[in-house]
């Protein structure tokens, strides 16, 4: 245990420690943007932040996973704010946290086994063309100042490290930043910056409880956002661990996650701010410029409210440019591009639920509708794919007035007119023996199919014996189709 807590928060103090650098300062101009989506103000989003981040590192159930406000949950929250108020927004997000730790408690996050490889892929897809898209309003309608530092922070993040010797000292989306960040400061250059986003906080985030009454009226209004922004969440949460996951060779605790993200939004609610949850953009930059530890989201957490309280100052002074460069190289790192040039190779149905998956989470901007989406095709696919591998074959001769079935495969709502249409139940015979013992019975569909065969035969003056059923199967038939 101990040295585990050494190796997750001092393993990688120089990389956890520039890299939660890079990731605070990225995390202001989408901290505010998130706060304008959900009507609310600026520092609602940057209070929010900064108290998950900080929670999370010491709770959450993956290292160098960032989790703060994100547009997925500002989305949910609209409605409610316009409505009810801020007040409300607070309550919701403290329910938000206890429905999570409950999550947690009840093991859900073992849930993600059914989530398949290409629901993940598509996901990642849909979220690195997301991060592109909304980094256009900052390229649309501006001057070639603009583009010119776009294109220049681009060189820096991509070429940088390419130099020999100096290439690791510091990690290029930070140098981007700061270089970017001079030259404007410098030139004088009139372009859109961190400042022109919105008023930064003055003070230090205080407890504030939820000036709401505390009965089943306000219950029922929260209730709803609360269970949306919960699933959101986790969903988020859990699908970011698992790339991060990837990314970095190691495993996360799911369970762990869920508590940490319920306790995480419970503080934000106290200290004014909204429910959030892991950001896959903040994590990829932060995995990418070094960072492996719980250190690099405290760092990042930490930093944010610093950098906003007592050096807002120059934290305006960012161009916005600078940023974007940071954000589309995410989005290039992030999207699979090997998902695309394999498509030729991968079965059809994978590709349906990888590009079903994109579609939903673009057109929608809901995360949770586009997995779910996936996930029942991928579902479907499976169903259909298992069902067409049962087999029912008969001896090719009678043994006198007896004729043999065997069946093989899962019988299964999917493959019962199957099975049913493997026995000619037209045939004269004294008796039919169906011997069951490759074949597996799973649900109702599949009792009934039996009894309707059975039925069938016993219509016509046939004898039906029943072998080598299994002790599952035997005890489902025997719950569902008794007369078997």
């Amino acid at each position: 245990m101990r040295e585990r807590i050494r190796q997750e928060w001092f393993g990688n103090v120089r990389g956890d420690l520039l890299s939660g650098t890079v990731v605070a300062l990225a995390l202001i101009p989408e901290a505010i943007a998130f706060s304008i989506i959900a009507g609310v103000d600026p520092k609602v989003g940057l209070y929010a932040s900064f108290c998950i981040a900080v929670i999370i590192a010491f709770t959450g159930g993956r290292p160098a996973m960032i989790s703060a406000a994100t547009g997925a949950m500002a989305l949910l929250m609209v409605t409610l704010v316009r409505e009810h108020g801020l007040q409300y927004l607070m309550a919701a997000t403290l329910l938000t946290g206890l429905l999570q730790i409950l999550a947690g408690y009840l093991r859900l996050g073992a849930l993600m086994r059914f989530v398949s490889r290409s629901v993940v892929t598509g996901f990642v897809n849909a979220l690195a063309i997301l991060i592109f898209m909304a980094q256009l309003p900052e390229l649309t309608n501006v001057s070639w100042q603009v583009y010119a530092m776009t294109a220049a922070g681009l060189g820096i993040i991509y070429l940088f490290p390419r130099l020999p010797r100096i290439g690791t000292l510091l990690p290029s989306p930070l140098l981007c930043i700061v270089l970017l960040t001079a030259v404007s400061v410098g030139l004088g250059l009139e372009v859109r910056t961190v400042g022109d986003m919105g008023a930064l906080p003055d003070t230090l985030p205080v407890f504030m409880w939820p000036d709401v009454p505390l009965n089943l009226e306000t219950l029922a209004i929260i209730f709803p956002y609360s269970a949306a922004l919960a699933v959101v969440g986790l969903l988020e949460s859990l699908m970011t661990a698992a790339i991060v996951d990837e990314m970095t060779g190691t495993r996360s605790d799911r369970h762990r996650e869920c508590k940490g993200q319920g306790l995480a939004n419970i503080a934000a609610g106290l200290m004014g701010g909204m429910a959030g949850c892991a950001m896959i953009g903040q994590s990829v930059i932060n995995v990418k410029s070094g960072g492996r530890g719980r250190l690099s989201t405290l760092v990042a957490g930490a930093l944010l409210i610093v950098m906003v309280v007592f050096l807002d100052e120059w934290i305006r002074q960012i161009p916005m440019a600078a940023l974007v460069a940071v954000m589309i190289m995410v989005s290039i790192g992030t999207f699979s591009w090997g998902s695309v040039l394999r498509m030729h190779k991968t079965p059809l149905a994978t590709n349906l639920v990888m590009l079903s998956t994109v579609a939903v989470v673009v057109v929608t901007h809901n995360l949770a509708l586009g997995v779910l989406t996936g996930v029942l095709l991928a579902c479907l696919f499976f169903a259909h794919k298992v069902a067409r591998t049962l087999l029912v074959h008969s001896d090719s001769e009678r043994h006198g007035a007896t004729r043999t079935y065997r069946v093989h495969g899962q019988v299964f709502f999917a493959s019962t007119e199957q099975f049913c249409a493997g026995f000619d139940t037209g045939e004269s015979l004294e008796r039919v023996e169906i011997d069951l013992s490759d074949a597996h019975f799973w649900d109702l569909s599949a009792a009934e199919a039996l009894t309707t065969v059975r039925r069938r035969f016993e219509a016509a003056g046939t004898e039906v014996q029943l072998t080598g059923l299994s002790d599952a199967s035997a005890a489902l038939l025997g719950r569902f189709a008794p007369a078997t």
